[in-house]
């Protein structure tokens, strides 16, 4: 018999996310403790390196489903934090407009545009 096995966590799909703040975030009615990375195949828990100072190694998985996304939200925390310039050059050639916001505008923006159906995605980095 296994031992209890630990997962990276993944919702496979999109959701609106229904909740943020105390170190989290809730969608699909399921929780998420920390940062998280909404994609077109699906929402994963995300750890930055740094989340103060977002860098290109954090968007590996963004990158990697670029095709399919526009436009990118990034949700820097309580407040605006502009993105690192190598970070913005990265998205640039990928064909991904970003757009740096504190995670709860990201949020309510990123619920409308998935609303209507918009080929965008979220990094939002969790809140207190």
């Amino acid at each position: 018999m296994a031992g209890i096995v630990i997962r990276e966590a993944h919702f496979p799909g999109r959701a609106p996310i229904e909740a943020y703040g105390n170190g989290g975030f809730r969608f699909a009615d399921m929780s998420h403790r920390g940062s998280i990375l909404c994609l077109p195949s699906g929402i994963y828990g995300w750890e930055p390196a740094d989340a103060g100072a977002l860098a290109p190694e954090d968007f590996s998985r963004l990158i990697a489903e670029a095709a399919d996304v526009q436009i990118l939200l990034v949700g820097t925390g309580a407040g605006l934090k502009p993105l690192d310039p190598k970070l913005r050059a990265l998205l640039k050639e990928s064909r991904i407009s970003a757009d740096p916001m504190s995670t709860g505008a990201a949020v309510r923006t990123y619920n409308v545009l998935l609303a209507e159906d918009r080929a965008v995605a979220a990094a939002l980095v969790a809140v207190d």
